[in-house]
């Protein structure tokens, strides 16, 4: 499992389409561990651009603070799983939570 965090300021940032920059983590689901994390910084922000950017480096997982629909969209087609409405915390965090199933997600912050 590869997990993006979209990141802003070293938090999850709350619009996955404004972030400076990506945390890629590999986790193992079964036994819920935290591996390697990559920090990536995407190229600019284009409408239906991340999601195969993410899929191009092996990503099967975004957790984000909002994201509209058609991203969503997006992310399916290119076989990634999303999931919103969490909180800006640190990505290890967040993944560690999400492994657990403890993750509490909010509202989706993005409303197009």
């Amino acid at each position: 499992m590869r997990i993006a965090i979209p990141l802003t300021g070293g938090k999850l940032s709350a619009h996955f389409g404004h972030c400076q920059e990506f945390a890629i983590i590999d986790a193992d689901p079964d036994a819920k561990t935290i591996g390697v994390r990559d920090d990536v910084t995407p190229p600019p922000h284009e409408p239906g651009l991340y999601p195969a950017w993410l899929a191009e480096r092996g990503a099967t997982h975004i957790i984000a603070g909002g994201m509209g629909q058609k991203a969503q969209e997006l992310f399916a087609r290119n076989k990634i799983a999303v999931v919103t409405g969490a909180p800006a915390d640190d990505p290890e965090a967040i993944v560690g939570l999400f492994l657990r199933g403890r993750l509490v997600t909010g509202a989706n912050g993005c409303d197009h």
